[in-house]
């Protein structure tokens, strides 16, 4: 097998991956926060508290991935335009 060939074959692997990744959990950890919802903070003492709510995810500390999201976008546009 080429190295173009097996280079392909690994992009479709993952493309499909991916793609059924988003299918099953279209859902995913909040980066900011890593899945948490809020942040840490020390106090004096060096214990962590609990600190601010995390704004990017709502402190539900999910996020919809990229790939779902990009196709909820498109499935959106298709069914504005094909509307009667």
């Amino acid at each position: 097998m080429t190295p173009i060939l097996l280079a392909i074959a690994c992009l479709i692997v993952i493309t499909l991956g991916y793609g059924g990744l988003c299918a099953a959990s279209p859902f995913g950890d909040c980066r900011k926060c890593q899945g948490m919802g809020h942040a840490l903070k020390a106090d004096r003492k060096g214990r962590l508290k609990r600190g601010k709510d995390c704004r990017r995810c709502k402190a539900t500390g999910k996020r919809i991935r990229t790939g779902r999201w990009l196709y909820n976008r498109f499935a959106r546009i298709y069914r504005a335009g094909t509307t009667n």
